[in-house]
């Protein structure tokens, strides 16, 4: 996703660059929400039968359309979420690193709402390409009815395509994201402007009145309708999620002055058009336009599903991204496809994990009724994650009272309970496929976690404390190992302790170097460190050194670029000369141990499948040296 401000908070410095990036914004953040009115509505009005549909229940059915526009997108997240920032990055994670610290007994809790979260929007991820580009390729149906057989082939060719492009960047397709999703915008504006006065009744709308009397007169029915009127809200999320992106202001002017207004007079307008001629509400969308329209409308629609695609798989990239860095997944190949945006990444193994369930959701579902089924949960669920934490930031961090919150929050929470309900009732028409996805992706996450713990914890016992290992070494004089010249360079997760590879080079090779450095990498709970907050030096002895290199969540984990500044800071080494010694693990499954045996295979797996770390930190593959040890876990 490209990374178009890198100091939100600051805000853009002039009406041009605020113009630029709300812009921009309509195309990265609103292009799922935007294609939400290819289907919502007619998915809507399904469960009452067209035949039996009443003018009132129309009406009812907009109104809960604008209303919940209005509440969840607008209040909750436009004009609240947005503020409830971590140094300008939203989202899920970035709640969870801000709050881990001052969770005061709540952490577990937090932790586990946070993977939910995580992996609810990862299967997401998968869900929203199939589900928008095959509604916007059934428009085609409309136009050669003869196309029906090829709807899907055309819809998996057009997948394919798109996540084969991914490993080139978005950054030549990201200039006309905001453009072209613009003018999808302003389509559906004038689609809806058309068809209004087809029945100007449908300004009763506006009316919550008429949203609470459908639910009130509709019972079970209008729950299970729920589930579809929610569709007019995935991509909610995105909007909190690609807050660091552009900053809080171009994404409010860009959702009050087009996308908004433009989905209202859409919803508005389909109303109307089925009030008045009812037929049209086997596809309401496509049939507000003239024949002579219908196949441009088709080819800018299916555009505009690709653009709301490639925000929802970038978006994945750029949470597996911050998942590594909290400690959450095992590290995997990141590849930076710009020399200047660093929010530009291609993750490979994730492309190809999300080519493959998009794919396989196309083949099993075969059309957008029956995907939308499935849809959904995976929002809602994200959704309701979301508000439980936003209770506990503005606890801590507004210093909110219990009752504020309580006032505030508590009425969202139920309407998303409400609508989380409205979807589960769909798990057995495949909405069990959002459940499986995030389940998965869950214990996955929490494998992960839990095994690196448990490791950590086990190999510390066989450590040795470092000071007392640099003051032993110190201590023998000439007595002491072999100095042989040059730097040695050991990365380890516990500063605290001598590094594995330094006591096996020194168990095997008899040797110290003149020069020894132990490194450590932080990854903060900020999105971004100053440079001056960047490195932290401690000198132990003449010939040991102690290293800390930080860097947020959001940064690229350059360790050579950091250690070249490193050297302009005063620690004297040249890189020329200088080793860099790391520690491999062959982990062996044990009985008992921590976890489960499966779960124990399952962390074993994923720590075979992580990235070289000599890759992920960008060292120098020529002067790194690998030391290996067996561990059972």
């Amino acid at each position: 996703m490209p990374q178009l401000d890198h100091q939100p908070a600051a805000g853009p410095k002039d009406a041009r660059s605020l113009f630029l990036l709300a812009l921009g914004s309509v195309g990265v953040v609103y292009g799922d929400i935007g294609t939400s009115p290819l289907y919502a509505f007619r998915e809507a009005l399904k469960p009452i039968g067209v035949d039996g549909i009443t003018r009132v229940e129309i009406i009812g059915l907009i109104s809960l359309m604008i209303w919940s526009l209005t509440i969840i997108v607008t209040l909750k997240y436009v004009l609240f979420l947005l503020r409830a920032d971590n140094d300008g990055e939203g989202g899920t994670l970035s709640l969870l690193a801000l709050l881990s610290k001052s969770a005061n007994g709540h952490g577990p809790v937090l932790m586990v709402l946070g993977l939910i979260g995580a992996a609810l929007f990862l299967g997401d991820s998968m869900i929203t390409p199939a589900l928008s580009v095959l509604s916007a390729v059934e428009g085609l149906k409309l136009v050669a009815p003869d196309m029906s057989d090829y709807i899907v082939p055309i819809s998996l060719a057009i997948l394919i395509g798109l996540f084969a492009v991914q490993s080139r960047g978005t950054g030549a397709v990201a200039r006309f994201f905001g453009p072209i999703t613009a003018l999808w915008f302003i389509v559906m504006a004038a689609g809806g402007i058309i068809h209004i006065f087809d029945d100007v009744g449908i300004f009763a709308a506006f009316n919550p009145w008429y949203a609470a009397s459908f639910l009130l007169h509709e019972g079970f029915l209008g729950i299970v309708v729920l589930g579809a009127v929610f569709l007019t809200v995935t991509g909610a999320e995105a909007l909190y999620a690609d807050l660091g992106h552009f900053g809080r202001k171009p994404i409010q002017l860009a959702w009050f002055a087009l996308v908004f207004p433009a989905l209202v007079l859409n919803y508005l307008g389909q109303g109307a058009l089925v009030l008045s001629d009812p037929s049209t509400a086997s596809d309401p969308f496509f049939l507000m336009f003239p024949s002579w329209a219908l196949l441009p409308i088709v080819i800018l629609a299916t555009f505009a599903t690709i653009i709301a695609s490639q925000a929802v798989i970038t978006g994945a990239f750029s949470l597996v991204r911050q998942a590594i860095h909290l400690g959450f997944l095992p590290r995997m190949q990141i590849l930076f496809t710009s020399e200047t945006q660093s929010g530009q990444i291609y993750l490979p193994s994730v492309n190809t994990l999300l080519l493959v369930g998009v794919l396989s959701l196309v083949l099993l579902f075969e059309s957008s009724e029956a995907l939308a089924t499935a849809y959904g949960i995976s929002v809602t669920g994200a959704m309701v994650v979301t508000t439980i934490m936003a209770f506990e930031f503005v606890r801590k961090k507004w210093n909110w009272s219990l009752a504020l919150a309580a006032a505030v929050l508590t009425p969202l929470l139920l309407l998303e309970l409400v609508f989380l309900g409205a979807n589960l009732l769909k798990i057995h028409d495949g909405g069990y496929i959002p459940v499986l996805f995030a389940a998965a992706f869950t214990v996955v996450m929490w494998t992960w976690r839990r095994g690196t713990a448990i490791l950590f914890q086990k190999t510390r016992r066989d450590d040795v404390p470092l000071e007392a290992f640099v003051a032993m070494i110190e201590k023998k004089g000439e007595h002491s190992p072999a100095c042989v010249p040059g730097t040695a360079i050991f990365l380890t997760s516990d500063p605290t302790r001598a590094p594995a590879a330094l006591m096996h080079n020194l168990k095997h090779n008899h040797v110290i170097h003149e020069r020894n450095i132990i490194l450590t990498i932080r990854t903060l709970g900020r999105p971004r460190i100053a440079e001056e907050d960047r490195f932290e030096v401690e000198e132990l002895s003449e010939r040991f050194s102690r290293v800390e290199i930080r860097f947020g969540f959001m940064e690229t984990q350059n360790v050579s670029k950091t250690l070249a500044s490193l050297r302009r800071g005063g620690l004297k080494f040249d890189i020329m000369s200088t080793s860099f010694y790391l520690g491999r693990r062959k982990l062996v499954a044990g009985q008992g141990m921590g976890m489960p045996h499966w779960q124990d295979r399952l962390y074993i797996a994923l720590a075979e499948a992580a990235a070289d770390p000599s890759d992920y930190f960008r060292l120098p593959a020529n002067r790194v040296i690998e030391l290996g040890s067996h561990v059972i876990i």
